[in-house]
């Protein structure tokens, strides 16, 4: 009975606490942009919210073959509210090079007709990929060599980028099972002018090449260029320990290959891969390197729009408003959900068009991504608004972005979601009557009708010949002129006292930040002493601590920090030539970590180059 009453009480918990789930939303995405003919594509649809969702059953896009492959489903529960989703999994198949569109599809959920993104697709003859140390797929035609026993594979689709623009890349490396592999040394792609995220294992496989299989392990990250020009991406790299047989005790009879990684022209002709006990064999430590890919950058188009942030890709707006009726004053929570693909480190909160009438606090915001590197996903931000009159919409929010495949920015703007803000400023305090008493203008006609009359005192209108002036008995100090006498030193002396007190404010403020700048400098040197940040943090605590010990050293003393560039700080210091060319070089390695918008980076700092960052930072006095 207990554990029955238990079950149904959860039961009527989450009954009730679905009831109050959002309205359900809908978005679609695609593992992959850029493909070449033959590659599948993956395409979701999601949808999340109450109610049985009904996807749609076929879509026909005339060169693509796209196939329903399965649903996933998911609940999440949190303080009591019960939030699920359902994903609908298609298969797209390129038959043919170009650039396709894949339209809204519609779906039904919750009662309601909703619509998805569209999705753009471009297909190419053959992907950009590295595939130098690859086994061909084709007929074997020569001898098999030491160096098809592993591989290594850099798959980047796209040839032609975008400054910023996030790059989905795959890194593939095979290798023969009978050498029992392990990884000491986890695949780094290599290069300059551009940041990558975090590697991501995205699953394991089986493959045959050449009538041989191979484990083919696949990492998933993204890159970033930071600047235009012409780069290449890679080589990757990576090390291995392999079981090899040890070397023969006889002398060999022909020369040594120059691709005999193993000490054995032909690694598959020797016993110990058919019966791994013929012989004992050693771990020997192997590099895995694969080719590069050539990728030109283009700098993005200039007249960006004012609401743009920096972020590429392609993305979809949708905003909300609660509550919808409240009085002036009152608080009212606008969120803005951004969906799509692209970098969304670099989305940030739309902007205000008009911000008249309205006070508005910081935006918050959370990230969930559908991938595993964090190229598309959802962003939300809630911003808190308070109207200060009567407004019937809440403010047109605008968010921009740039179109790769369409070489344009786009702008997106809210709808108007209609409110309903009540009251306004308050009325003037009118003194309240006392029981029994006319109203204010009766009184006043009352007053006017019925003037008391002042009953004269008898001694005064005996006198026969009245003085010029009349003169009182009251005291001095019950005078009115001795109090505005006494009201100019008063105020003189009030004044001064303020001035005072400014004064040493001011002092105070200005100890206050010179003592917050020297302790931030510090912070900032002991963090570069730590050589625990990454390349993107280093650069830019470095660059800052430069700026706060210019304000620090500079004669006026009220130079921003914020405001000093590499010349500032140059003449602050007096440097000579090569202390400013390296001192150039340091703010614009920041500005490039900055522009690039990868959290992680796939490169590191050098020991050296930290020690002379490290160095030109000591030496700034």
């Amino acid at each position: 009975m207990g554990r029955a009453f238990l079950i149904g009480t959860v039961a009527a918990i989450l009954a009730a606490s679905s009831t109050f789930a959002d309205s359900p939303n809908v978005t679609a995405v695609l593992s992959n942009s850029e493909v070449a003919v033959g590659e599948t594509v993956e395409l979701q649809i999601k949808v999340t919210g109450p109610g049985d969702a009904r996807p749609p059953e076929e879509i026909s896009i005339d060169g693509l073959e796209i196939h329903a492959t399965g649903t996933s489903r998911q609940f999440e529960i949190h303080n009591f509210t019960t939030n699920s989703s359902v994903t609908y999994n298609y298969t797209v198949l390129p038959l043919q090079a170009g650039r396709f569109t894949i339209p809204p599809q519609t779906v039904r959920a919750g009662g309601k007709l909703l619509k998805t993104p569209e999705l753009v697709l471009n297909v190419a003859d053959s992907a950009g990929r590295s595939s130098g140390a690859r086994p061909s797929r084709g007929a074997q035609s020569q001898p098999v060599s030491a160096r098809d026993l592993l591989f290594a594979e850099l798959i980047v689709p796209k040839k032609v980028a975008y400054v910023g623009e996030i790059v989905p890349v795959q890194i593939r490396m095979g290798f023969d099972p009978r050498i029992r592999p392990r990884l000491i040394e986890p695949p780094e792609i290599t290069g300059q002018g551009f940041t990558a995220q975090k590697l991501q294992q995205s699953g394991q496989t089986t493959e045959t090449l050449n009538g041989r299989p191979y484990d083919v392990v696949t990492y998933k990250t993204a890159i970033a260029a930071a600047r235009a020009g012409k780069f290449e991406i890679g080589p990757v790299t990576a090390k291995a320990q392999v079981i090899v047989p040890r070397a023969r005790s006889a002398p060999r009879s022909r020369g040594r290959s120059p691709f005999d990684l193993f000490d054995l022209d032909d690694p598959f002709s020797d016993p110990f891969f058919s019966n791994p006990f013929a012989k004992m064999g050693e771990r020997r430590e192997v590099e895995i390197k694969s080719e590069p890919v050539a990728l030109e950058v283009k700098p993005l188009p200039p007249n960006a729009p004012p609401s743009f942030s920096g972020a590429i890709g392609n993305f979809a707006m949708t905003t909300d408003a609660k509550p919808k009726s409240v009085q002036v004053g009152d608080p009212i929570t606008v969120t803005t959900t951004i969906s799509g693909r692209g970098n969304f480190d670099r989305v940030n909160a739309p902007v205000v068009e008009d911000e008249r009438g309205w006070h508005k606090y910081p935006p918050s915001s959370k990230f969930k991504q559908d991938d595993e590197v964090g190229i598309s996903g959802t962003k939300t931000f809630d911003t808190v608004f308070s109207p200060n009159e009567k407004k019937q919409t809440v403010p047109v929010l605008a968010f921009s972005y740039f179109d790769p495949a369409k070489e344009q920015y786009v702008a997106l703007r809210s709808e108007p979601i209609a409110i309903s803000v009540q009251g306004g400023v308050a009325a003037a305090n009118v003194p309240s009557a006392q029981p029994g008493s006319p109203p204010p203008a009766a009184a006043s006609r009352v007053g006017s009708a019925t003037q008391p009359t002042t009953k004269p005192q008898d001694i005064l209108y005996q006198l026969t010949d009245r003085p010029a002036t009349a003169e009182s008995f009251a005291p001095l100090y019950t005078r009115p002129i001795f109090w505005t006498a006494q009201l100019v030193p008063f105020l003189a002396l009030i004044a001064f006292v303020g001035w005072k007190i400014r004064q040493t404010r001011i002092g105070n403020r200005e100890a206050r930040r010179i003592a917050a700048l020297q302790h931030e400098a510090a912070e900032l040197m002991h963090k570069l002493r730590r050589n625990a940040a990454s390349p993107r943090e280093y650069y830019a605590e470095a660059s800052r601590v430069v700026r706060v010990k210019t304000a620090l050293a500079s004669r006026s003393g009220g130079i921003d920090p914020n405001a000093v560039d590499a010349e500032t700080a140059a003449d602050t210091f007096k440097l000579n030539s090569d202390s400013r060319d390296q001192l150039r070089r340091l703010f614009e390695q920041s500005d490039e970590w900055q522009y690039s918008g990868a959290h992680n980076g796939g490169t590191t700092i050098s020991p050296e180059n930290r020690r002379e960052v490290l160095g030109l930072i000591e030496n700034l006095k």
